[in-house]
């Protein structure tokens, strides 16, 4: 059986120092207030969105939950983040994926303040991903990395494969590991043959958003799995990953789903919280 990643004692010890810091926020007079947008429709979506709401509880941060129809357009979507912009009392903005087809990710993300975009999804913020220049950066891949990084499993001189091209996580954990110093491979849906790069790999992570893709019969018994999928189970109770569960018993190392990255993914949201509010205390945005 696998080593588990579980994210738990991770998450836990992260929690800690956020929570320290939104009561040094509250003894300035600042309350740490985000919103999250929600178009409904996808069970792992709200999944996430509940798991927000209650982590923001516990850590004493204000949560907004603003829920639209499955049939809304782009329009009232980006008039409440317009509003959301221009409220000095909102320190981070939230768009829960995915969005429906006809809205265009693009454009709502580009449309968040970017110091208030703590998913790290507007444009300036991707560049700034991309270089390494101070900014805001998606959480999923940070959560991918840091699992590693804790459980002790070395990037320098590894070869990792990223299964998934995604905005949201794929393109951005590429830069992340390449400044880590592994050696990278992407794949994705028109790979022609996965199993022959995750055999060759140390490290796979996989972010392709399709259940059950990696198969036991892909991998091998010194390979490292961190399962960054969320998809949702066919009964809809409950979410399942990218590996097929049976994987591990097969590898040397695994992330869970649920547990795993997406546990950590929810704290390293509010951390980004706090860098959006240091980055607009810098900007001068806070009156005391």
């Amino acid at each position: 059986m696998a080593v588990l990643l579980k994210a738990k004692p991770l998450a836990d010890e992260t929690s800690a120092r956020i929570a320290a810091k939104v009561k040094r926020w509250h003894a300035q007079g600042v309350e740490p207030a985000i919103a999250a947008i929600l178009v409904e429709g996808d069970p792992a979506s709200l999944y996430y969105a509940q798991a927000k709401r209650r982590l923001a509880e516990k850590l004493n941060v204000k949560f907004e939950l603003l829920t639209f129809p499955p049939d809304v357009q782009e329009e009232p979507l980006i008039q409440t983040i317009a509003s959301l912009n221009k409220k000095a009392d909102v320190h981070g903005i939230m768009l829960e994926l995915p969005l429906p087809g006809g809205i265009r990710l693009g454009r709502l993300a580009d449309a968040i303040d970017p110091l208030k975009d703590v998913d790290g999804i507007a444009s300036a913020n991707k560049l700034a991903c991309m270089i390494g220049s101070p900014g805001i950066y998606p959480a999923t891949p940070q959560s991918c990395i840091r699992l590693l990084h804790y459980y002790q499993y070395p990037l320098r001189g590894k070869h990792v494969v990223v299964i998934g091209r995604g905005e949201t996580v794929g393109r951005p954990l590429v830069q992340l590991l390449l400044r880590e110093n592994a050696t990278v491979t992407v794949c994705h849906s028109h790979t022609p043959d996965l199993s022959v790069h995750i055999r060759q790999a140390d490290i796979i992570i996989a972010a392709a958003g399709h259940a059950g893709l990696i198969k036991k019969a892909m991998v091998h018994p010194e390979l490292v799995v961190i399962d960054a999928g969320i998809n949702a189970k066919i009964d809809g109770n409950g979410i399942t990953g990218d590996v097929d569960p049976e994987t591990a018993n097969a590898v040397r190392a695994i992330s869970p789903v649920p547990g795993g990255v997406g546990t950590l993914t929810t704290v390293l949201l509010f951390e980004n919280v706090m860098r959006a509010m240091d980055l607009q205390e810098a900007e001068g945005r806070f009156s005391r």
